[in-house]
């Protein structure tokens, strides 16, 4: 009889307990599902790695940009692409058994899925496609889709590659597929023109298998064709067919590139030399906790710290990589296609890349703050990347799409991001080119002359009119240019760029641009109707606009509101009050806005579609869009920091504390901005100004962690480690008490940013009811530019 052994029993035990309360790592911590309902193209994410080039995942619908890609709630899988992107997309595949249909579309050949037996991480997708008993494992690296298929015992197993599709925000315009061996193919697909992006993209990819493949078809405009070792033009596809075994595993890579397909092999060698599916899966979560791990946080609930972790997940996805391994890029700005070369460091690598991106519209809000502070290196590739772009094409973008010119949305969108940058210290960039392309935005022929997605003409930004009269008429004239032409919008957009490019300018000791650009700061002021007390619409010929309704939506106001709009001053808060009359009106006005809003949970609806629907859009307050995300942090301008505490707080409990395929944002996630916001909330730091002062500071919200530890990247900051305690936290202990940094006592609501980055901590003592007398005496708010 064999005896039990106690102490192995209770180790074994003891063991299993502390590995189940051991803290997980923030990798783990990550919902890839939150809000996936209601995806746009570019939103959900899975095989990914920060930035990544690749960003691979299924779709379960194709054929538009909103409402397209990954869909939780529909219950098939159309093909799995390599590129899900702001404007861009590219090689859809999927492997498939028995009589072959991939001709027929992706609605015939697609399959029926289960989220029962889906299996979705940072970096990793799982899932089983019921129609062919074949399971997907899909994973990457930077530039490389690697796909695992598990298949069942069929004579006919097959592996297609469709450019007759019409995938997210393009069309396949052309395809090409050319066999190269019985274990290789490479080819190319020209993404057709949008609205938004005028020029064709091109997407070459080579795709390598761990086992030949028996035969390589095609198919053209539908129908099964011989093609010999390659096939080319419109409507085009080609798929490899082989026999399985059950249980027989296939592995393919494909790689990508936007030069051509030597580069996309170079870039396959060179990220992804082995076969090592496993080691992949590793190494992307490895390098996604490395990343995240850089804010540390305890305290809060375990969904608490999942939703953070998400958020910062999301806040470094969307704005891709688009430059190879060794520099190459394609440039797209002039008449011709050009490939340029990004100049190499000593050990021969890129000295930074090249990136897509979706508007810096609302980033002052967002990246700017925790991209700057967290990841200053990416900050600094951004803005060498735009500064190549004013190089190449003669403006520096507001959001480039696989090289082109956008002219997203409106504004010089990217002024404060740079400026804020060199501001904040971080410099590796030619910083006279810079500001050179930045002061040419602000002046007729630059980004401030166009509206958004005005690919022809300088006539719908207004600037011409900003310059002469301080403001920019709506409607500024019968025809439309282009999309959000919103003078009221536009006036306050080129008041706060033009402060933020007047303080570099007085850094680089060019004093008449300081004078020039800081007068302009102060054209918010000629939308500023006294006789209503909201800032509003002037006309051509100088008079208010008719009839008055503040809580129209557009007309006006970019995606948003008079009532939203009101606020738009982050550089002159100060003169807003003044406006105002009093620091009590503008908080009592403030406070009766978010009032309001609670009615709604602050946003217009829970998803993006709900906002083009009227009964939505009369807000005075949304925190599901950009317009009006800065408002929690004005009370700390006015007296009322407790105020900020209370309505951050309150915003991000009803907005940003959700974690399902339902719900999450509650709006337009915008490859990282709201993800960016949430976590900058969550840590009580915020930048109403976006980092644009000549000396930038960050007012002090609520955070909703015990603690929390920014470690500092030592390259550009030397402090090591800054921290925020948090003490007597509770749901309902939101109010700052007292605070100490660095031990010494801190009575107001703001700190700098050189004092943060030199390390030190800051304690917050939180308690249940506001402490009125904290922070809220005239000389302890926040700097402005007008002088308290």
């Amino acid at each position: 009889m064999r005896r039990f052994n106690v102490t192995a029993f209770l180790f074994v035990l003891l063991t299993s307990v502390l590995a189940q309360n051991a803290p997980k790592a923030p990798v783990d911590l990550v919902y890839p599902l939150i809000d996936a309902a209601n995806s746009r193209w570019f939103f959900f994410n899975s095989a990914s790695r920060p930035f990544g080039m690749v960003n691979l995942s299924p779709d379960n619908a194709v054929n538009a940009d909103w409402g397209a890609g990954y869909r939780y709630n529909m219950d098939s899988i159309k093909c799995f692409s390599h590129v899900h992107c702001w404007q861009l997309s590219g090689v859809p595949v999927l492997p498939t058994t028995g009589t072959f249909k991939g001709h027929l579309g992706a609605n015939q050949y697609g399959s029926k899925f289960s989220h029962d037996k889906e299996v979705i991480k940072a970096g990793y997708h799982k899932v089983v496609l019921d129609a062919y008993n074949i399971t997907a494992e899909l994973t990457s690296t930077t530039r490389v889709g690697f796909h695992q298929y598990t298949f069942p015992k069929s004579e006919q197993s097959h592996i297609l590659f469709d450019f007759s599709t019409f995938l997210g925000p393009s069309d396949t315009e052309k395809g090409f597929v050319k066999k190269v061996s019985n274990q290789e193919i490479e080819g190319y697909a020209v993404m057709a023109p949008t609205i938004r992006r005028p020029k064709t993209v091109t997407v070459f990819f080579v795709a390598v298998f761990d086992k030949p493949f028996d035969t390589f078809k095609g198919w053209r405009n539908g129908k099964l064709e011989e093609i010999g070792d390659r096939i080319e033009g419109a409507r085009t596809g080609a798929y490899l067919s082989f026999s399985t075994q059950t249980g027989e595993v296939r592995k393919m890579k494909v790689a990508i590139s936007y030069v051509s397909e030597e580069q996309a092999r170079l870039n396959l060698t060179t990220e992804l030399p082995h076969w090592d599916f496993n080691k992949t899966v590793q190494d992307s979560r490895t390098e996604w906790n490395k990343w995240l791990s850089r804010i540390e946080i305890e305290g809060g609930t375990e969904k608490e710290r999942s939703r953070f972790y998400t958020d910062l997940w999301h806040a470094l996805l969307g704005r891709r990589i688009i430059n190879d391994v060794n520099g190459k890029y394609c440039d797209m700005t002039g008449p011709q296609r050009r490939i340029g070369q990004i100049p190499l460091d000593a050990q021969g690598k890129p000295k930074y890349n090249h990136h897509n991106s979706d508007s810096f519209w609302g980033a002052q809000w967002t990246i700017n703050s925790l991209w700057h502070l967290m990841y200053p290196e990416v900050t600094e590739s951004f803005v060498n990347s735009m500064v190549m772009m004013y190089q190449d094409g003669g403006l520096i973008p507001r959001g480039p799409a696989g090289g082109n010119y956008t002219y997203v949305m409106t504004g010089a969108a990217t002024t404060p991001f740079i400026v804020s940058a060199y501001l904040k210290g971080i410099r590796g960039f030619d910083i006279e080119k810079a500001y050179e392309g930045l002061r040419k935005n602000h002046f007729p022929g630059g980004m401030m002359s166009k509206a958004g997605y005005e690919h022809n003409t300088f006539k719908g930004g207004g600037i011409e009119y900003y310059i002469e009269r301080g403001y920019v008429p709506h409607p500024l004239s019968e025809t439309r240019y282009g999309f959000h032409q919103d003078g009221s919008t536009q006036t306050l957009e080129y008041a706060y760029q033009d402060f933020g490019l007047a303080q570099m300018a007085k850094a680089l000791g060019k004093m008449d641009d300081y004078q020039l650009f800081m007068k302009r700061a102060e054209n918010y002021k000629n939308i500023w109707n006294p006789e209503i007390g909201w800032m509003w619409n002037r006309t051509l010929d100088g008079k208010w606009g008719e009839p008055v309704d503040i809580l129209t939506y557009d007309h006006g106001w970019e995606e948003g509101t008079a009532a939203q709009y009101v606020w738009f001053v982050p550089h002159d808060v100060q003169g807003l009050i003044k406006l105002m009359g009093s620091r009590e009106t503008f908080t009592q006005r403030l406070n009766e806005s978010f009032e309001k809003a609670q009615k709604h949970d602050f946003v217009s609806g829970k998803s993006h579609d709900k906002e083009t629907l009227d009964q939505f859009r009369r807000v005075y307050i949304n925190y599901g869009n950009q317009p009006s995300i800065q408002t929690a942090y004005l009370f700390n301008y006015s007296g009322a920091p407790w105020l900020t505490q209370y309505w951050s707080r309150q915003v991000v409990q009803k907005v940003y504390s959700d974690l399902s395929p339902e719900l999450g944002y509650s709006g337009d996630e915008d490859q990282g901005l709201m993800g960016s916001l949430a976590v900058l909330m969550k840590t009580g730091l915020f930048s109403v100004n976006g980092g644009t002062s000549a000396k930038p500071f960050y007012e002090i919200g609520s955070p909703i962690f015990n603690k929390i530890t920014l470690h500092l990247n030592p390259k550009y900051y030397p402090g090591g480690k800054f921290v925020i305690e948090a003490k007597n936290n509770a749901p309902q202990n939101y109010y700052i008490q007292s605070a100490t940094l660095n031990g010494k006592a801190l009575n107001q609501s703001w700190l700098l940013h050189e004092t943060l980055v030199k390390g030190g901590k800051m304690t917050l003592q939180l308690g249940p009811k506001p402490n009125k007398s904290w922070g809220s005496k005239p000389e302890q708010a926040p700097p402005s530019m007008t002088v308290k």
